[in-house]
């Protein structure tokens, strides 16, 4: 008997052609079909998106041949794109959820399978468990339908979506990216293989500021890193900065939802201090005023940030899926976590890499000082 599919704190992980096989994705996709189903919603589609890594392309054209079969629309991504993308279409279309092909941080043996909610965010705890049992009948019983991409089409049950623009023209209401593009900054940006290629130079391209990007090929095997943004694998990133003498580093990880920061002196940051930085940047820069959520392992700096500017300080279990539904409450300035995961008001409540990096580049922007 197949070994049971388990969804952790944030989605289901194994390894590709062991547990992670297209009967076994499949099962996920018809999972999450029936779960809103039974809800009762659906109507407003289904967003698929995958990352860089083995065949995550197939295997989400396979999710969506089981959703639309489901008579779920699927708006499919044209491209590889970062999980915060992905997640962001699913507001910019108004779609009820999404589901996302990828292993984040994992080796390259492994991919996965994220599913989001209608405002983005990762289903929560209650919803995983409706959908995992559903998942878990339906790969015993093999119980789920199909429909070919062309035959969805045909219907209107499938629509191919290009994200870049509208989550560009996202960032840009969030962020001065005019400005930034005007300043002399030399940044470099390691993609670690994964999801984010080619975002900040795309964003950022035609003004004074200069990006030299690294690992900015599609490369499953990660080669000679696992695509987590720590001090051990960025020693490469390192070395850039300080050869080009450049003013700051960024590393996102496989699905570029979270980000690695080294200084001009090619010292990594610790991800406990880039979140204090952080939210320096928005009280003490930006003036901006709001709460401030944080999981129980982030660090104590920021009750004595809450406390000099007169914030409250929310403290949640490990997990991006507990701080975001606080984050939504409390319409908090920013939600973080230990791993470098950081989200934003006005944004999705959920983790993104690339809009944490131009606003690390606006702070040393509008102060003129080094990280």
């Amino acid at each position: 008997m197949p070994a049971k599919i388990k969804f952790g704190t944030d989605g289901w992980r194994a390894v590709i052609a062991e547990d992670f096989t297209f009967p076994n994705v499949r099962a996920c996709a018809q999972g999450v079909a029936d779960y809103l189903k039974a809800e009762g919603r659906g109507k407003g589609g289904l967003v698929i998106g995958y990352d860089t890594r083995y065949a995550s392309e197939d295997f989400a054209a396979a999710c969506a041949e089981v959703i639309a079969a489901s008579g779920i629309k699927v708006y499919l991504l044209t491209k590889t794109a970062p999980t915060p993308v992905t997640s962001f279409t699913i507001t910019a279309v108004k779609a009820d959820g999404g589901i996302m092909i990828t292993a984040s941080h994992n080796p390259g043996s492994y991919n996965g399978f994220k599913y989001k909610v209608n405002t983005g965010c990762s289903a929560p705890t209650e919803v995983i468990n409706v959908v995992e049992a559903n998942t878990n009948r339906v790969a015993e019983s093999g119980g789920m339908s199909r429909m070919a991409l062309k035959e969805a089409l045909g219907k209107k049950l499938l629509k191919y979506n290009d994200p870049y623009h509208a989550y560009a023209k996202q960032l840009g209401t969030l962020v001065d990216i005019a400005a930034i593009k005007k300043a002399k900054l030399r940044v470099v940006a390691d993609y670690m293989f994964g999801a984010g290629l080619g975002y900040f130079s795309e964003l950022l391209d035609g003004g004074a500021i200069k990006v030299h990007e690294i690992n900015k090929v599609r490369n499953p095997l990660f080669p000679g890193i696992r695509p987590e943004p720590i001090a051990v694998n960025l020693g490469k990133l390192s070395r850039h900065v300080i050869r080009d003498n450049a003013d700051v580093g960024f590393a996102t990880d496989g699905d570029a939802d979270r980000l690695g920061v080294v200084d001009e002196n090619g010292k990594f940051l610790t991800t406990q201090e880039v979140f204090a930085l952080l939210a320096m940047y928005f009280l003490e820069v930006r003036k901006e005023r709001g709460p401030i959520v944080k999981t129980l392992t982030s660090t104590d700096m920021l009750y004595k940030i809450g406390e000099k500017y007169n914030v409250p300080v929310f403290e949640t279990p490990v997990g991006f899926k507990y701080v975001a539904p606080i984050m939504v409450k409390e319409n908090a300035l920013l939600g973080g976590e230990e791993s470098g995961g950081y989200g934003f008001r006005g944004h999705i409540p959920e983790r993104d890499g690339i809009l944490a990096g131009l606003y690390i580049l606006d702070y040393l922007n509008r102060t003129g000082k080094t990280p």
